[in-house]
């Protein structure tokens, strides 16, 4: 028996050439771990890419058209823990939307630079196309955010967005957040054409949680003739996901060729998602411009009614119904728009 265990012991200690073999194995794991380490972090550096598209059908009193509406790629993505990116381009019409830098030594203090959007109102930033509760945004939305604001002889299309720098952050364990901005005051894409320099601060209070009050402000001069432009904002959203009620008021101030136009608008909206598929939302909002000696006055409000079906991640039909109102007459108008993406 003692031989017998002898044996069996010397048969478990590996010889010399074993022990080497196991050696260079063991050494193989390990470059193979480390250079695996080294492409993981390789790949998490790669910018995540994201793609949609939206068609839209429109019947209105004096329209029926087919549009390819946005046809949207993202690029995002992190250089350091504390420092990341964003590139977005429109490719229906090329025009590069998005473009900066975010740096976040702090949660109560970041730095944004390069071209994104204005922080002004609840609307311009926290809605998206993708995810907008109704097809279109609201009328002083476009009037008065740039999306399609008239400026002079001039429409601005930037999208509520512009080329300058931020500083921004959480205040009192996020309860309070602050944006204080400098840009350009011209169109994406496009440097400055005088020597002013537009600004715009923002307060948001989150008292609890799906629930803002924000309040912001806009002062800035455009063309070489130095016409003020001037906006604000304020309002209040409550979204937890299934509920959502919203309200706010825009005003602004634009300087012309002859004399200054006086515009405000607003609006008040709610929805509810019956399920993750099945969403139903409404709106009620009007913006008006002021008549001058030049200028003749201008006032619409719809009333718009929207249905959405999204039967998969990242596919969604949209149904909306809006009746306009006009200063003279009216106008009835369905729009159905398919947004598909990954």
């Amino acid at each position: 028996m003692l031989f017998v265990a002898l044996q069996a012991n010397a048969q478990s200690i590996p010889s010399e050439e074993q022990a080497a073999q196991i050696a260079a194995l063991t050494e193989q794991v390990n470059t193979l771990q480390a250079k695996g380490e080294k492409w993981d972090k390789v790949i998490a550096a790669l910018p995540k890419i994201s793609a949609y598209v939206q068609g839209r059908y429109t019947y209105a009193d004096d329209e029926s058209s087919f549009r390819l509406r946005r046809v949207r790629l993202n690029l995002t993505g992190t250089i350091t823990p504390k420092i990341d990116y964003k590139f977005q381009a429109e490719l229906s019409s090329f025009k590069l939307l998005d473009a900066y830098v975010d740096f976040k030594p702090y949660e109560q203090f970041k730095v944004k630079a390069g071209q994104f959007k204005v922080p002004l109102s609840i609307e311009n930033t926290d809605d998206t196309p993708k995810n907008m509760p109704l097809i279109d945004y609201s009328l002083a939305m476009q009037r008065l955010v740039a999306n399609s604001e008239k400026v002079g002889d001039t429409t601005l299309k930037a999208t509520g967005r512009a080329t300058g720098l931020s500083l921004h952050g959480a205040l009192a364990q996020g309860m309070l957040a602050y944006d204080l901005a400098v840009f350009n005051g011209t169109d994406v894409n496009t440097v400055d054409n005088n020597k002013s320099k537009d600004v715009v601060g923002r307060l948001t209070l989150a008292p609890i949680k799906g629930w803002r009050i924000s309040g912001s402000y806009y002062w800035g001069e455009y063309g070489k003739e130095y016409y003020t432009r001037e906006r604000w904002s304020f309002g209040t959203r409550y979204d937890d996901g299934t509920l959502l009620l919203g309200a706010e008021y825009f005003g602004g101030k634009t300087g012309l060729t002859k004399g200054e136009v006086d515009a405000d608008g607003w609006y008040v909206m709610g929805g509810y998602a019956f399920c993750k598929k099945w969403a139903l939302a409404a709106r009620y909002d009007t913006y008006q411009e002021k008549a001058t000696e030049h200028y003749a006055k201008f006032e619409q409000s719809n009333y718009t009614v929207g249905l959405s079906w999204s039967p998969v991640k990242n596919i969604r039909l949209q149904g909306n119904y809006v009746y306009e109102k006009h200063l003279v007459g009216h106008r009835n108008v369905a729009m159905l728009q398919f947004t598909a993406g990954f």
